[in-house]
């Protein structure tokens, strides 16, 4: 696989949405690590942009999905509709039947509709009245959330943050950045119209997922991760806030951020790179502060090998 298309798809991206640098390599990096995405942030930085252009730009199915209080899980999922000249009932795949699925807002719905993603998040797959429909691969979800006004919102579970491999925190960009942005749409540069023409195709991404599992990771990296993941227990005071699916996500994802950087294998500094991450969504504080004080702490206080 060439390389350098994933260095001109993170281009686009920075281009779509200036100053999502960062935002721009954990996307690249979740997508190779075959992970969904939580982007969160307050209202009008950019964050659907960046979810949009990415779906654009890697061929295949795209849906986007608007989640509101009154969706259901048939919406999402589909459901069987009677065709009286057949006699018979019709499976009418929902939105989530795609090799992206852009979910805006995704805690404006209900738990109840946020749940019916567990399966198609965790699987691959969906099932209906019995039946066990798979879905397309690859198969990536990019979640947004604001978090500027919570009126209105229902929290994301526990159990669903945990399936999303990484969130991305997106800020205010500087007055600088916010210039450039005025300008570049001024132009023309920025119009937000039309789709960006695929860079990569579904199986692309297949075997480049596959190049990144051939990555290798060494006995002394992987103690590191189990340590940093032991130290943000005991920092927490809870053995059940960072689980055994949260250690492989480090693990996967420290895969991608250095098979990105050509690295013949997993060096320490790829799990510094992804740990806060990863993590960050998964600790739930009882009181509700933030836990990247906590994820930091962790990082200094464990021994790099």
């Amino acid at each position: 696989m060439d390389r350098p298309v994933l260095e001109t798809l993170r281009s686009r991206l920075t281009a779509t949405v200036l100053g999502s640098e960062e935002a721009a390599a954990l996307l690249l990096t979740a997508l190779l690590a075959r992970g969904h995405v939580l982007i969160e942030g307050p209202p009008g930085i950019g964050k659907t942009s960046l979810g949009h252009t990415l779906a654009g730009s890697i061929g295949g199915t795209f849906k986007r999905v608007q989640f509101t209080p009154d969706l259901l899980p048939a919406d999402l999922l589909g459901y069987s509709l009677y065709r009286m000249d057949r006699s018979d009932f019709e499976f009418i795949p929902g939105p989530v039947f795609a090799h992206c699925l852009l979910a805006d807002e995704i805690n404006r719905t209900s738990p109840r509709v946020q749940s019916a993603l567990l399966e198609c998040m965790n699987e691959h797959q969906v099932t209906l009245e019995g039946v066990t429909r798979r879905l397309p691969e690859p198969f990536i979800v990019i979640a947004t959330q604001n978090d500027g006004d919570l009126h209105g919102t229902f929290p994301l579970p526990e159990p669903q943050l945990d399936r999303f491999l990484l969130s991305i925190r997106m800020e205010l960009p500087s007055a600088e950045v916010q210039q450039r942005i005025l300008l570049a749409h001024a132009s023309g540069e920025i119009n937000g119209n039309g789709e960006p023409d695929p860079l990569l195709h579904p199986e692309d991404i297949l075997k480049l997922q596959e190049e990144v599992r051939k990555v290798p990771l060494h006995e002394a990296v992987a103690g590191y991760i189990t340590s940093l993941c032991e130290s943000l227990r005991r920092l927490s005071g809870s053995d059940h806030m960072v689980s055994v699916r949260a250690s492989l996500a480090v693990m996967q994802t420290a895969r991608a951020a250095a098979f990105l950087e050509s690295a013949p294998a997993v060096h320490p500094d790829h799990v510094q790179q992804v740990f806060s991450a990863v993590l960050r969504h998964r600790l739930v504080p009882a009181d509700g502060s933030d836990p990247l004080p906590l994820i930091r702490a962790a990082l200094e206080s464990t021994p790099v090998p």
